[in-house]
């Protein structure tokens, strides 16, 4: 059964993509939230300095030290472009776009310099081709288990005991740095803590994904998923269930449409942020369109209860206060106004009294809260 499991060719290369998905948005959240994301991109180009420095001392392609190399490397990127932004000169942002095309470009001369024959080079660092991940295997008792199963499972797991253990410290250092260092948290112990996981999870994953797809997972579902929830926790299993959907709906797309797998991938963790963008409860985008519809019906309910409170037990209130001047003095149209006296009948705002519109109790005490914000009305309770 164990045997018929991994010899599964898809699932195999749907589980590595959702495994990496779920590693990087552990990590990725925080850096979402901290707007740091672009720190990835910088970590998952520059890596390739540490990979290949860790070949030259070690003659190790894969495996913990490459992992480790690569994490110290990420944490170097971070140090050096921390560094040259304090000293005021350049911004953080265009610190990140000096330092790792520098770390980046040296590890592509030293590639081509003293790695020319062995299997590291940027097009697979960059790329990476996750539709081969089955064919690089552990022999475990018999069964032959893809590597890059065994060291994205393990990073994964990794990252969420880091998460777990730390979930107060990291949650209080993104949300209010200041409180968590007089809190005694640390918290830049804590970011660097977290950019050397995000190097690792990197260099774990260039092998099978490659750093396009490993960028792509680490901001995009999280982002998709900052959208869905203002709950942290929610947020990364929000992320994560993005993940698995975009490297299952990805997988079966790709081999539909003959098309790169891990291409497509990415493209579905796209496809999985535009339907958030679009249809997320509280910020998407149709949700914002209907809040401000149902904003501006409330508003014209609340304009004709001030109208009508304006010119009640006044001479002029015969005049004003029928439907007729509504329309010429408020400007509104006939269906829009027919529209605006029913809904304010409906929330019991107003009543008839012969041709005159006279405010309820109700729509007195709305009126008078909208004049007289000082005053302790009930209106606007009642109106929750």
């Amino acid at each position: 059964m164990l045997a018929a499991f991994f010899d599964n060719v898809p699932l195999m290369i749907m589980l590595t993509g959702a495994l990496v998905g779920i590693a990087a948005t552990l990590v990725g959240t925080f850096l979402v939230l901290r707007g740091n994301s672009m720190l990835s991109d910088a970590i998952s180009h520059s890596i390739v300095f540490g990979i290949v420095v860790v070949w030259l001392l070690t003659r190790q392609q894969s495996g913990p030290v490459q992992i480790l190399g690569a994490a110290l490397t990420g944490v170097l990127t971070v140090f050096l472009t921390e560094l040259l932004a304090n000293t005021q000169r350049v911004k953080n942002d265009a610190a990140i776009g000096i330092v790792f095309p520098v770390l980046f470009s040296i590890g592509v001369l030293l590639l081509n310099l003293y790695a020319r024959d062995i299997h590291i080079d940027e097009h697979t660092v960059l790329l990476g081709e996750i539709g081969f991940v089955w064919l690089d295997t552990f022999d475990v008792w018999g069964l032959h288990i893809p590597q890059s199963l065994v060291w994205m499972g393990a990073m994964t797991l990794v990252n969420l005991a880091f998460v777990t253990l730390f979930y107060k410290e990291l949650k209080l250092s993104t949300f209010d740095t200041a409180l968590a260092k007089a809190l005694g948290f640390a918290p830049g112990v804590i970011f660097y803590a977290l950019l050397a996981l995000t190097s690792a999870t990197a260099v774990a994953a260039f092998d099978s994904v490659g750093a396009v797809l490993f960028i792509a997972f680490v901001i995009v579902p999280p982002s998709a998923a900052y959208l869905l929830t203002d709950r942290l926790w929610l947020m990364l299993v929000y992320g994560s269930l993005v993940s698995i959907l975009s490297s299952v709906s990805g997988y079966y797309l790709a081999v539909v449409l003959n098309v790169s797998i891990g291409g497509m991938m990415a493209v579905m963790t796209g496809g999985f942020l535009t339907l958030a963008f679009l249809f997320g409860p509280r910020y998407g985008l149709i949700a914002q369109v209907m809040r401000r519809r149902n904003q501006a019906l409330v508003n014209e309910c609340r304009t004709l209860a001030v109208h009508l409170f304006n010119h009640e037990g006044r001479p002029e209130a015969e005049e004003e206060n029928v439907t007729a001047a509504l329309r010429e003095h408020l400007l509104w149209g006939e269906a829009k106004a027919r529209a605006v006296l029913m809904r304010s009948y409906d929330q019991k705002l107003i009543e008839r009294q012969g041709e005159l519109l006279a405010l309820t109790p109700r729509g007195r005490a709305l009126a008078r809260d909208i004049l007289e914000p000082w005053a302790q009305g009930t209106g606007t309770q009642t109106m929750r």
